[in-house]
């Protein structure tokens, strides 16, 4: 059907012509107006550019946004495109065009986003002039909206080497994918919350006494901590300002600007700092034992294949999450300080009830608000904020338009087409896909994303804002997470979501911090209260609610 209307009364009509999917994996909550704007173009410019890198039979997604909710269509390739798209797909697997995407990542892209996030960064929005900072806003709109772009561009990259490694294993083990990519643990440090910065400021730290005590204090107000180990005139003082210019203004969770900063959550901040500090190093990997006892189940005359496989899969594996890290994710942030920076001021003058509301205008919005030329009234930004606080994913229907068509079937493909997009296939699955699985009473079933056991007590948070009541030791509970999230990893126990498959950022994070996962259960969030204690078991994919 190309409508319907949800148990809330929302009305839905299909944005275009063919199928179009919720995405509740990286958006289970609606959008604001200005990434709802922002969003759609370069989400499409960039799925565009790797369909066509990769000779895909597809001409990317488009994206677009009913009653905030984000929905999915895949284009096909253009006709007269079909014979150029089998050649290239010949040269993805003869010259490992992911290793191309990869050096451009390392020795161009990454640097240079990183240059440009700490140039912005560098600039004081609340010292500008009104008109300084309206031409700001629409500066830090611009390179967020190339950072979208550059984020979507390398997606075949890392999901291309992995979906192969999937897909030839899988045939001669018959090892569940759960099982399979276990083997990509380390391979993506950032997904740990890895980095310089960090390996410094805990060196620096453990070898000064007074930035220690400083850190283990008692104070209440841990902004002030921050603020004052950073201004220590020592290596402590300079790695802490250092590991904080690297993450502060990264969103904590999702891709919107309506997700907090880490700097704006200094209490959950400083406690993920204290954790790095005490623990030093995460638990030792048995992933080469893993690897081994794998490799021995593949048949004799495969296992040159399979260390190849599996070294390409490694290798590319992190740039699943470092694309966002060091691409929108800091960019969306960004973005989100200089638009606060405006709602203060239009709080301060009577025109916003809130200075948060600003971030549910579009970007002409805040800019007209800011030179008195117009803009939405104060009530209206303060009901779309509180549209998107009493929403969520789970009331919007799963498809919109006419009803999916079955992709093509690989084996009747030329090999080379039908090989990459096996692969994709297989990736996308484990990203989005979560389990169909029957639940019990107390029993919830979903993939088994990261092993292990743990019992803790349920931590039911529905966003960013509430990462401030999780206690080390929680057990995690949400719909689902993004890669920024790994900043906050060593203060859980395990981790439980809704959406999401083997492949979503929550069970890669999961995976890499060594701690037990669940994702894709669907219900968790419905059916397991907050602080109920529970035990997760992610060798079995379930959790079980003790009470």
């Amino acid at each position: 059907m190309s409508g319907s209307e949800s148990a809330k009364g929302l009305s839905f009509e299909a944005p275009g012509p063919g199928t179009w999917a919720l995405d509740p994996v990286h958006f289970p909550r609606p959008v604001t107006r200005y990434w709802a704007e922002t969003h759609p173009d370069p989400f499409s410019r960039g799925t565009k550019h790797f369909a066509r890198f990769y000779g895909m039979l597809m001409d990317g997604l488009q994206t677009e946004y009913v009653n905030g909710f984000a929905f999915n269509t895949v284009r096909p390739a253009p006709e007269d495109e079909i014979p150029l798209r089998f050649q290239r797909a010949e040269e993805v697997f003869e010259k490992k065009l992911w290793r191309e995407q990869l050096r451009e990542w390392d020795e161009t892209c990454k640097p240079s986003s990183i240059a440009a996030h700490r140039a912005i960064q560098a600039i004081d929005p609340d010292a500008l002039s009104d008109e300084d900072l309206s031409t700001y806003l629409a500066r830090c709109r611009d390179h967020h909206a190339a950072m979208i772009f550059q984020h979507m561009r390398f997606t075949a990259g890392a999901v291309v080497p992995v979906g192969d490694f999937l897909a030839h294993v899988g045939d001669w083990t018959e090892l569940p994918p759960s099982e399979l990519l276990g083997l990509m643990r380390g391979a993506a440090p950032v997904s740990a919350g890895a980095s310089a910065q960090l390996e410094r400021l805990i060196y620096a730290i453990e070898k000064d006494p007074s930035a220690l005590a400083l850190l283990q204090s008692e104070d209440q107000d841990p902004g002030r901590v921050l603020s004052e180990l950073r201004s220590m005139e020592s290596e402590a003082g300079s790695a802490v300002s250092g590991y904080l210019d690297l993450v502060g203004y990264r969103l904590l969770d999702g891709f919107d600007i309506s997700e907090p900063t880490a700097l704006e959550m200094p209490d959950v901040l400083l406690r993920a700092i204290r954790i790095a500090v005490e623990s030093k190093t995460l638990e030792a990997s048995d992933v080469e034992d893993r690897i081994a006892d794998v490799r021995s189940q593949v048949p004799e005359t495969h296992r040159g294949e399979f260390d190849e496989l599996l070294g390409e899969a490694r290798l590319t594996y992190r740039l699943r999450d470092e694309r966002g890290v060091y691409s929108d994710i800091w960019a969306s942030g960004l973005m989100r300080r200089a638009a606060l920076a405006a709602g203060r001021r239009l709080q301060a003058r009577g025109l916003i009830h809130d200075a948060a509301h600003i971030v549910d205008a579009g970007l002409d919005e805040m800019r007209s608000l800011l030179t008195d030329s117009g803009g939405p009234s104060a009530d209206e930004l303060a009901e779309r904020a509180q549209y998107r606080a009493e929403h969520s994913a789970k009331d919007a229907p799963a498809e919109l338009g006419s009803p999916p068509t079955p992709p093509p079937d690989p084996s009747g493909l030329p090999p080379a087409i039908g090989r990459l997009m096996r692969a994709v296939g297989i990736s996308l699955g484990a990203l989005f896909g979560s389990s169909e699985e029957q639940h019990e009473d107390d029993l919830l079933r979903g993939l088994a994303a990261s092993r292990g056991v743990y019992e803790g007590p349920a931590r039911r948070i529905s966003g960013p804002s509430e990462f401030g009541r999780i206690v080390k030791g929680d057990v995690l509970v949400t719909e689902a997470t993004t890669e920024a999230f790994n900043i906050l990893l060593p203060l859980l126990g395990a981790i439980v979501t809704d959406n999401g498959g083997l492949l979503s950022h929550s069970a890669i994070v999961a995976r890499e911090y060594g701690i037990p996962g669940v994702v894709g259960t669907r219900e968790a969030t419905l059916r397991i209260a907050d602080g109920t204690r529970v035990r997760v078991n992610g060798d079995a994919g379930e959790v079980t609610v003790l009470g």
